[in-house]
């Protein structure tokens, strides 16, 4: 009896299968009538609505704004933005073109400064122009001020050569994890050195703006090739010549633009979107590529390139001879002020 109606259950199953699959066979060539679908052996004609007429179109949506971007109910709304085409440009700049803005301008001044220094060699005072007496250059204060700036520079600028070279020239080096730790590590360098060195930046514009105001001794100082080039010999110059006000005006605007850029990137999205900091970040490694090729400029004169121009920034004094030679208003207004009695004596030169 039990095996009867296992029998029969197996019948009635069988029959059902056979009856969805006649209804499942009337179906398919139906559906594909009203859609357009071929069957497998190449029959039926497309035709009624195509399924994918009404579907969303990558490229109609990009033309009504400039990202696709959904809804979300997280607070964190960045996470809305679905695919932002300006990420490519910002990719392409900064693996392409961003390496080589770097390269040129940075090699391209040590070129310079080499070619330079093998044809001019170091400028130094003529015979008998030392005194031995010294006077004050650069106060404590002042000192302090540019080797803060100075020291925070070199740690920025190592850090972020390291962004656009690091994986490329470092990273077969020393290998993927020493690169990666060495990284972060300069991230955080990086971000933090960054605030003392606003603060520099703002200390020597208060320090030094009003000695660096462009006068007409500057332009007959230029025309004169600052005593760099030919046999001229020295030009007048008050604290500060030419050459070096452009430095201090490069270093001050080109710090603002790198502290505003900076500070944008320090704060994600608190200023910009996606796309603004995309072009804040390209702001801040291409002004950051021509600052470090100008600051290399300034640290050769001020050490290889110049006899006794370290002196000013090291100790703060400098021979009275060499401030004659190259800032001679500058000693004479010392002179008719209560500063001149910084003037000091000191021992005659070594002959």
């Amino acid at each position: 009896m039990r095996r009867f109606v296992t029998l029969r259950g197996l019948a009635f199953a069988a029959l059902l299968a056979i009856t969805a699959g006649a209804s499942l066979g009337q179906a398919v060539p139906a559906l594909a009538q009203q859609t357009g679908v071929v069957n497998r052996d190449g029959g039926g004609q497309a035709s009624g609505r195509n399924p994918t007429a009404e579907s969303v179109n990558e490229e109609a949506l990009f033309k009504q704004g400039n990202k696709i971007q959904g809804v979300v109910t997280i607070p964190d709304w960045k996470a809305s933005v679905l695919e932002q085409p300006q990420g490519r440009d910002w990719r392409g700049f900064h693996e392409g073109a961003m390496p080589w803005i770097a390269g040129i301008a940075i090699l391209g001044m040590l070129v310079l400064l080499a070619v330079f220094f093998f044809v001019r060699g170091r400028i130094r005072l003529a015979l008998g122009e030392l005194t031995g007496q010294k006077i004050l250059r650069f106060n404590a204060v002042e000192r302090f001020a540019h080797w803060l700036t100075a020291s925070c520079f070199i740690v920025l600028a190592l850090s972020g050569l390291n962004y656009v070279f690091g994986k490329r020239l470092l990273q077969p080096l020393i290998g993927p994890e020493a690169f990666t730790s060495l990284s972060q590590w300069g991230k955080y360098a990086h971000n933090f050195l960054a605030w003392p060195f606003m603060v520099g930046i703002l200390l020597m514009l208060a320090l030094w703006v009003a000695d660096n105001i462009p006068n007409r001794i500057d332009w007959i100082w230029l025309k004169q090739g600052g005593g760099l080039v030919g046999n001229g010999g020295h030009p007048h110059a008050r604290r500060f010549n030419a050459g070096q006000k452009m430095v201090f005006w490069i270093v001050v605007l080109g710090g603002l633009a790198m502290s505003a850029s900076g500070i944008v990137l320090l704060f994600p999205f608190s200023a910009a979107d996606i796309n603004g900091m995309q072009w804040a970040q390209m702001i801040h490694a291409v002004i950051a590529a021509f600052f470090i090729a100008a600051i290399l400029a300034h640290i050769y004169i001020g050490s290889l390139g110049m006899e006794g121009a370290f002196d000013a920034m090291g100790t703060g004094e400098v021979d009275l001879g060499w401030a004659r030679a190259h800032h001679d208003l500058w000693v004479e207004e010392q002179a008719k002020t209560a500063s001149g009695s910084q003037i000091s004596p000191g021992r005659a030169p070594a002959k």
